[in-house]
């Protein structure tokens, strides 16, 4: 099976691309800019057929000049919540996308893609459907524009079209991502800098380190996408997260106390965390008021009547595999 990543030495492709690897697929074209050419770290112990720099794939690819593709893992986007260049976005994240899914339709191959929860923006519910759907920022609408024209081809759609609404992913090589990546890679670089962890305190009728989050780790959203490689008469759009709403608080605790195993030392309870100015809560920012999700959950019954049967890990479980996953890089 030959199969594309776009966005290959980013957080979730390159741990598709591992993914892929371990599933015994070997036949993978990588596509990314490596400009920023630290990323190709992620791609280290990979076993890949090509690699394309992405202007030079979508031009090739369009023409059909790389031959049988099975499918197009497509992860390669603009994810900065914080871009207000719509036309940038709009580019990158929606015309891309479109000329990418109509040359799918075209070659026979199935298109498997990275969408966001972003989609949801200050809705109190998360359900793919339009009623719940009202982005705060530019980048949730390009993923929902994109989604609104999958979910009117999908009727006529000759080959597996399918879209993931990513929750808040974490876990191994987000590093490069910088202000943009986890909570919890921002607490594990606190921890080793300043000893402790910061948090938004009040905000929102939540209390200080109380905004929630559904928090998925990233080995479960590489599971989800294998699934679906697996079954390719499951199409459509999918929100992929826990399944559970957590405050940031539990991830600040969880990794607190991952370090703390690692060094031999026991574990604390949030409050004695706090006590021990372990947390610090910090005023919440001016430029953040009313474009911040104070919650999200993921509604995962379309994702389950798909068969889809992929359990999600909790909070403790996750940032637990992560911590040991830095430790292992020193």
């Amino acid at each position: 099976m030959r199969v594309v990543v776009t966005g290959a030495a980013g957080m979730i492709g390159s741990n598709l691309v591992h993914g892929l690897n371990a599933a015994g697929i070997d036949e993978v074209i990588a596509v990314d800019d490596l400009t920023e050419g630290m990323k190709y770290r992620n791609l280290l112990g990979a076993t890949l057929a090509d690699y394309f720099d992405r202007e030079e794939f979508y031009r090739r690819f369009e023409r059909g000049e790389l031959g049988r593709v099975e499918a197009v893992f497509h992860e390669g986007a603009c994810s900065d919540t914080m871009e207000h260049n719509g036309r940038y976005m709009l580019e990158n994240n929606y015309r891309c996308s479109k000329g990418l899914l109509d040359a799918c339709q075209a070659q026979g191959t199935r298109l498997l893609y990275a969408s966001s929860a972003a989609t949801y923006g200050d809705s109190s519910e998360f359900r793919e459907s339009p009623e719940c759907e009202r982005p705060l920022n530019v980048y949730g609408y390009s993923k929902l524009l994109f989604d609104n024209v999958v979910r009117r081809m999908l009727p006529t759609a000759r080959h597996q079209v399918a879209g993931f609404r990513y929750f808040n992913v974490y876990g191994p090589r987000e590093q490069h991502k910088g202000r943009m990546a986890s909570v919890a890679c921002h607490h594990f670089g606190q921890l080793r800098e300043h000893g402790k962890v910061r948090l938004f305190g009040e905000y929102g009728g939540y209390g200080p380190g109380e905004q929630a989050r559904d928090f998925v780790y990233v080995e479960d959203v590489v599971a989800v996408n294998l699934w679906f490689l697996r079954h390719p008469e499951r199409s459509g759009v999918f929100n992929v997260g826990s399944g559970r709403s957590q405050p940031f608080n539990d991830v600040a605790h969880a990794t607190i106390n991952a370090v703390r195993a690692q060094r031999g030392e026991p574990p604390l309870t949030l409050a004695e965390q706090v006590k021990a100015g372990l947390i610090e809560y910090t005023p919440f920012p001016e430029a953040l008021v009313g474009k911040y999700q104070c919650r999200t959950e993921a509604d995962l019954t379309a994702l389950r009547a798909t068969g889809c049967d992929i359990e999600f890990v909790d909070v403790g479980t996750g940032v637990h595999r992560y911590a040991e996953w830095l430790a292992g890089r020193g």
